[in-house]
């Protein structure tokens, strides 16, 4: 029986000694490899039943031996039986050996004398060994020093900025938790605190892991690897000021300075924890996580060492919400009653998380910047009045470790401060005047685009609103002024690379119509014109042909903005120079008929300024008229409409159509390869009759053979509503007869296929601009301006609305102007994932 009861007895301690070996595995061995805590939680067990076995069995011997000692004392109640002759002799014999050993101890001792010393060769001996000794005992304060240093690291708690804390051989500093973790909940082992340096864990020798590829995106101490606390470690020991460390390293000290300053609150250390918050964020300028989590630490923690007036504004949006220290600024101020300045107001603005900023306000920061404020002094001149808001303002921080959260209720002056979170009105003001504003830049900003070495150029300060020259003043303005002045005075022709030279400072083989459109831009902020506009004209002219410089009268900034009567007698213009230009020459009475057509618009001063200097251009610069032919053989029938349409209605504009003017539309129409003919049926089809006038009644007279009907002529014919349409349409002309005519592009074949856009934000034809540009890595400029035309996109246009669509959707630019344009891969490689994901291929 007693032998089945020491088996259960054993089992049941090998049970219990089991599970206690589990939870010591999982609260303390962590670091051990999975081996050895497999092994200890077997062996641990079969050690500890061993031993307490065997310490049962030695109480038990010992409680039997008490038991039988307990029985000694009966016995000795019994005589004693006297020594035998025997044992008297063994015992006599005992007493002579002990006496022989104590005479001869006593003999040595008095025979013993100590040798003469020589004390000379002592003191010789001690000088010659006090180096040694004085290193030794150096060794032994130095040993000292960093038994104490081991011990204070052993001392649970935070170590103070003045102090040095020793871990694994390595002097990583203060400002640092150092000690067994506390625990943060009952959950286990995974909720220690992360920031404490526990010395009990092991560390590798060196740390090699810089890249932190052993790190986890919540890092902890007592969690990590032991090759990613040494690498930890190392970067405390070197100053912490490396940023090629991973910045989970720096994350995980930051935890223990965002700890001591919330949780702890200790006042003695906020200043220097605030600026060595300050001073990391400042190592790791594009980490947008640093940015972040940092960010609104010193938010908040700022206050504690800074006054009210103290805080500047913050231009940069730094997360989805409006920065603390921003909302308390500003709401401490509208409690004071004070009107809000255009800073506070811009920033404001630019923190909100609701607001739009599109390119010009980051291309052209401080042009922003500056003409915002103009703008709202000149709006706002005695400040912006801001009703104060009911609900207070209460600050909220989730530390960046996850580990703990708080909230606290700021006042000024002992009074809760207002909460400007809710505020619209402000908000959509200042909307109102940066839209505004990048409205104005919005030409700077594209010529920066094309030119991102082009800041400071004559051409960039002449794009810039005549408001802010004298902001950003420039020496070559008064030099362009006198360089233009001159060309106009000799007549006004002067070659277009002479004038990107003269603005850009260098010229390419081929200049496209942004060039020519950027330079028309900049000489008219100061008050001169360039012919042909290349947003209204038929044609751009190449590098070597001429254009005209003349006198606008006035700085204009947008040439954009005309009506639709100088549109109509643009393209009137343009082609009475094309019949001019039929015969190879220009006749005199054909000259002044078309200065006569400049004469007699309805136009202002200005718009016939512009419409005289292109005149000039289209007499001094003929058309390619094979070019021409060639072009329009290759257009639909639509298209020959149009011009058809177009020519016609320039014929009859003032009503009568003259046997002169239908010789014209016969040898345009000969020219360009149409056949002549159908000058006739054109003219039919319009609202004005080409017949003879009606003078006076006809008599019915005798009655005679009828006179047969004239035979038509032959070809596409040509429908009088559809004429009517188009020829009232002055844009769609404009563009048709700019595809007939623009020697410039190249010809795109047929066009993409209309589809509806598939990326969220754009149209159908910019969604189909985007996915054919996806494509391919790189396109040249030529290519682009192709596909762009392809899809009926002129292609600066397209590129504005293509990047701000990116910038939104994916934080950076699709297209990168640099010889041509990249395409952004990270952008490309979404687009295609998107497109795939939706089973279509791009």
């Amino acid at each position: 029986m007693s032998f089945v009861w020491n088996v259960f007895r054993v089992i049941i301690s090998l049970t219990i000694y089991f599970f206690a070996a589990l939870v010591v595995v999982a609260l303390a061995m962590q670091s051990w490899s999975d081996g050895s805590q497999v092994l200890f939680a077997l062996g641990a067990p079969v050690v500890l039943v061993w031993w307490q076995e065997r310490r049962r069995s030695r109480k038990i011997a010992s409680a039997n031996g008490a038991a039988k000692s307990s029985e000694i004392p009966k016995s000795n109640s019994a005589p004693v039986v006297p020594p035998n002759a025997n044992e008297k002799r063994v015992e006599r014999e005992r007493e002579r050996t002990r006496d022989a050993n104590v005479s001869k101890t006593s003999a040595a001792t008095q025979a013993y004398s100590p040798p003469k010393q020589d004390y000379a060769e002592i003191v010789r001996a001690g000088k010659s060994a006090a180096p040694a000794v004085a290193a030794a005992a150096e060794r032994k304060q130095s040993e000292q020093v960093a038994s104490s240093r081991w011990s204070r690291t052993k001392k649970r708690g935070w170590v103070p900025s003045n102090e040095t804390a020793s871990v694994a051989g390595r002097n990583i500093g203060g400002m640092v938790y150092v000690g067994t973790p506390p625990l943060l909940n009952t959950y286990g082992y995974r909720d220690k605190c992360r920031a404490y340096i526990d010395p009990s864990l092991s560390v590798a020798r060196s740390g090699n892991d810089k890249a932190g590829d052993g790190m986890p995106y919540w890092p902890g101490y007592s969690d990590i690897s032991a090759q990613c606390r040494a690498t930890y470690l190392d970067w405390l020991a070197s100053g912490r000021n490396d940023a090629s460390y991973n910045p989970g390293y720096m994350f995980l000290y930051f935890y223990g300075l965002e700890r001591r300053f919330f949780v702890d609150q200790s006042n003695e250390d906020a200043k220097d924890i605030v600026q060595e918050v300050r001073r990391l964020q400042s190592l790791y300028p594009d980490n947008h996580s640093v940015r972040r989590y940092l960010g609104e630490f010193l938010d908040i923690a700022m206050l504690a060492e800074t006054d009210l007036d103290a805080i500047e504004p913050i231009f940069e949006k730094q997360g989805w919400e409006l920065p603390f220290s921003l909302k308390y600024a500003i709401g401490a101020r509208i409690d004071k009653g004070e009107n809000l300045t255009a800073d506070w107001l811009l920033s404001w603005f630019i923190c909100h998380p609701e607001t739009n900023l599109r390119t010009p306000a980051t291309r052209c920061r401080d042009e922003f910047v500056a003409l915002f404020r103009m703008r709202f002094d000149r709006r706002f001149p005695d400040g912006l009045k801001v009703t104060k808001p009911r609900k207070s303002l209460t600050a909220s921080y989730r530390a960046a470790s996850s580990e703990f959260q708080g909230s606290a209720n700021p006042t000024v002056d002992g009074k809760p401060v207002p909460d400007i979170s809710g505020l619209r009105k402000p908000v959509e003001i200042g909307q109102e005047l940066a839209d505004e504003v990048m409205n104005d830049l919005d030409k700077l900003s594209r010529f920066l685009g094309r030119n991102p070495d082009g800041r400071g150029s004559v051409e960039a300060h002449a794009l810039l609103p005549s408001e802010l020259w004298d902001a950003f003043p420039s020496e070559e303005m008064d030099r362009l002024k006198s360089w233009a002045s001159d060309i106009v005075d000799r007549g006004g022709l002067v070659p277009l690379e002479d004038v990107i030279g003269r603005l850009e400072g260098e010229t390419n083989e081929k200049i496209g119509k942004r060039q020519m459109t950027g330079a028309a831009d900049a000489l008219a902020r100061l008050g001169f014109g360039l012919a042909p506009d290349p947003r209204f004209a038929l044609r751009s002219p190449k590098a070597n042909e001429p254009v005209v410089l003349f006198s606008l009268g006035e700085p204009i900034e947008r040439l954009e903005e005309v009506s639709d009567s100088y549109r109509s007698a643009l393209i009137e213009l343009a082609l009475g120079s094309f019949v001019a230009h039929a015969d190879g020459r220009i006749a005199e009475p054909e000259r002044r008929a078309l200065e006569d057509q400049v004469s007699a618009a309805a136009l202002s001063d200005q718009e016939r300024r512009r419409l005289r200097a292109n005149l000039e251009w289209f007499l001094a610069v003929p058309p390619d008229m094979t070019l021409l032919r060639r072009k329009l053989k290759d257009v639909g029938q639509d298209s020959q409409a149009a011009m058809r349409a177009a020519l016609v209605g320039a014929a009859h504009a003032d009503g009568i159509i003259h046997s002169d003017e239908v010789a014209s539309i016969e040898k345009i129409y000969k020219a360009l390869g149409l056949d002549p003919a159908l000058a006739y049926s054109d003219l039919h089809a319009g609202e004005v009759a080409d017949g003879p006038r009606t003078v006076r009644a006809s008599h019915p007279g005798r009655p005679g053979e009828a006179i047969p009907e004239l035979e038509r002529a032959s070809g596409p014919k040509l429908d009088a509503s559809r004429i009517a349409a188009i020829r009232s349409d002055t844009e769609r002309v404009s563009s048709v007869l700019g595809q007939i005519f623009d020697v410039e592009e190249e010809e795109s074949g047929v066009s993409g296929p209309a589809y509806q856009s598939q990326l969220a934000g754009l149209d159908p034809k910019h969604g189909a601009l985007v996915l054919e540009l996806v494509t391919r890595e790189h396109w040249s400029e030529t290519e682009f301006e192709t596909i762009c035309a392809s899809h009926g996109l002129m292609a600066s246009g397209a590129l504005e609305v293509v990047n701000e669509w990116a910038f939104e959707t994916y934080d950076e630019a699709l297209l990168d102007e640099y010889d041509g344009y990249d395409v952004s891969p990270e952008i490309a490689e979404a687009v295609k994932e998107k497109m795939s994901a939706e089973g279509r291929d791009v």
